[in-house]
């Protein structure tokens, strides 16, 4: 735990300055039209200049297109880190494994479906906990059980040891994905109780509306499974939107699960935008990415509502990650021959 006094007040003002560098949703449009090499060109003239220019010796196309957007990515967060003091910096260390749970939910898939160790390492973003070392050992594992092994004394072990009980009998990689989820999340609102006021406070919402969007999704994803693992266990505890029972009534029921949504005061009265997005949605995608820009929504109020707080940084954090997430749509949509519509419907805009 660090020591000393927070300085969000000037961490603030340097995520201002970088947000106003990302692109806007006119430039995803512009990058539907192009190919792959037209797309890094492209790069190349934003703030990707210089991971495109360092890492385009040894890559091409897309695969040079994703390295740079990872290495940029944990770029900008090692800056937050290295900006941050006090109360502040430990906040977004322990919000910033949220990269562990994407390398590891990576990995595990990639061990799944027996992708090549190098096809694994393109997707990893290295901005998380879990050191390089660790990583590139997961990578190189034959078998999902070797991964909990090998993650024996973090966060993670104890909740993957009890879903892959589960994972063994069903053969499906829910339990072992939510397993990440729950003790990403559980770990951190451990010991930030219920403030009700001050910037502990503003986190804590943050915190409680990723876990309410995450369940809306999970509950939807377990209703169009078609399957019968059971909702409850795979409820993350945190948020204010559901309880178990809850999601055991919404599973299967669309409209409710939006109403149930949007009579919340909480998003209800500041999502009416974001709610009218969800009833449109007419598949799975498009509810995920509705969800998405939702809570991209949210972020962006509470950061200019409280300024002082840390949600200008977990805004920028989300805004990043969305950035990434639509170039990489857009490239992989492009290398595989997807009409400009059908990569429009893969990305988060807002």
């Amino acid at each position: 735990m660090s020591t000393g006094a927070s300085n969000p007040e000037y961490v603030n003002a340097r995520v201002r300055s970088r947000r106003a560098a990302m692109l806007s949703d006119e430039d995803y449009r512009k990058l539907i039209r192009m190919g792959p090499s037209e797309i890094a060109r492209f790069m190349e003239e934003t703030e990707y200049e210089r991971e495109i220019n360092e890492l385009g010796t040894r890559f091409s196309g897309v695969d040079l297109i994703e390295y740079a957007l990872n290495r940029n990515l944990a770029k900008h967060f090692d800056d937050l880190l290295e900006w941050s003091e006090g109360k502040l910096y430990d906040r977004i260390v322990r919000y910033l494994r949220k990269f562990d749970v994407w390398n590891l939910k990576t990995i595990i898939r990639g061990i799944y479906t027996d992708t090549d160790p190098e096809d694994i390492r393109t997707d990893l973003i290295r901005a998380g906990e879990l050191d390089d070392g660790t990583i590139d050992r997961l990578v190189e594992v034959d078998s999902i059980e070797d991964v909990i092994e090998l993650l024996d004394g973090t966060i993670f072990a104890e909740q993957l040891e009890v879903a892959f009980e589960e994972y063994e009998e069903s053969g499906a990689l829910v339990p072992l994905e939510n397993a990440l989820d729950r003790a990403f999340y559980e770990n951190l609102l451990a010991d930030l109780g219920r403030p009700q006021e001050g910037p502990e406070a503003k986190y804590v919402e943050f915190l409680e509306a990723e876990i309410d969007f995450r369940n809306a999704r999970n509950a939807l994803r377990l209703a169009r499974s078609g399957s019968d693992l059971d909702p409850a266990a795979y409820y993350i505890e945190g948020g204010v939107l559901f309880d178990e029972s809850d999601l055991n009534r919404l599973v299967g029921d669309y409209d409710a699960l939006v109403d149930h949504i949007a009579e919340n005061k909480r998003y209800g009265d500041r999502l009416s935008g974001a709610l009218d997005r969800l009833r449109d949605a007419d598949s799975l995608i498009q509810f995920e990415h509705a969800l998405d820009a939702a809570l991209l929504e949210y972020a962006d109020l509470l950061s200019s509502v409280y300024p002082t707080s840390i949600s200008p940084v977990l805004s920028f954090v989300l805004g990043k990650e969305r950035e990434v997430e639509n170039i990489r749509a857009i490239a992989r949509g492009r290398e595989v021959g997807l009409d400009e519509t059908e990569i429009e419907e893969e990305l988060v805009i807002l």
